[in-house]
């Protein structure tokens, strides 16, 4: 594997992966357009050993995953065993707990405080917990975005986070400064863009919206990051047309 390969995130993919054949075509489909990694996340079930030997098959590196983090916290060994079976080493959570949120700036301190040390049972496994934002961590409380406390108060050893491009922008923040803020903590990077209908954010295949893509790279070359996982909440057209654009796009701008 080259030090930096672009994935993709089969969320995007959620209404055609219900059923191990459709997991099956689905990543055949994914390895076409030339992906050569993977982030497992809103797929039906299907057994571990097989889902990693169709992506084997189909020469798809498992990248990451997004595991619910009740099951990192209560179930940690058998996740461990999982991501073994996948060879991954980014078991990562898709958001914060809803009831984290509710208690506000204590909330995030105390979700710091609890993830990490769940992120150290995983690191000692060899194994790194990652943290997936939104927007909603950029309000502020005394001055702090949530953010920013859950930075500051989680172990920078082990807790890295899983920077999403488009959510940052989103929040009114630089998606470029908090790639380089969290450097040496976030190897990887979601990437989508953001595109306007009206007044209305939509979401967008790399490079046909408005982020800027430069800036955007440029930080995280600068930052070390390792996986660019192209991922889109909700698509405009056919969701492996948009995988397909934005793997181009992402070709053309240097990425592969």
């Amino acid at each position: 594997m080259p030090d930096t390969v672009v994935a993709a995130q089969m969320y995007t993919l959620r209404d055609f992966c219900k059923t191990p054949a459709d997991i099956t075509s689905s990543l055949k489909r994914v390895a076409e357009i030339g992906y050569q990694a993977v982030q497992l996340s809103g797929l039906g079930p299907m057994d571990d050993k097989e889902l990693k030997n169709v992506c084997d098959g189909e020469g798809l590196t498992i990248c990451a995953t997004h595991t619910g983090y009740d099951k990192l916290r209560d179930e940690t060994d058998a996740v461990i065993e999982q991501h073994n079976i996948f060879e991954c080493k980014y078991p990562a959570i898709g958001g914060l707990p809803k009831d984290c949120r509710e208690n506000g700036a204590q909330g995030y301190i105390d979700f710091a405080k609890e993830a990490s040390q769940v992120a150290r049972k995983l690191s000692d496994a060899g194994m790194t917990f990652g943290y997936h934002n939104h927007s909603f961590e950029l309000e502020k409380f005394d001055g702090r975005t949530a953010l920013q406390i859950l930075f500051e108060e989680s172990d920078s050893e082990v807790f890295q986070f899983e920077i999403d491009v488009y959510w940052i922008q989103h929040g009114g923040a630089d998606p470029a400064a908090w790639i380089r803020k969290v450097k040496g903590r976030g190897d990887l990077v979601h990437v989508k863009d953001m595109e306007m209908k009206g007044r209305e954010q939509l979401f967008s295949e790399v490079g046909e919206g408005n982020l800027n893509w430069p800036s955007i790279l440029e930080a995280c070359r600068e930052a070390g990051t390792r996986w660019y996982i192209v991922e889109q909440d909700r698509c405009q057209r056919d969701p492996f047309e948009s995988l397909a654009i934005s793997y181009k796009n992402l070709g053309g701008m240097g990425l592969s």
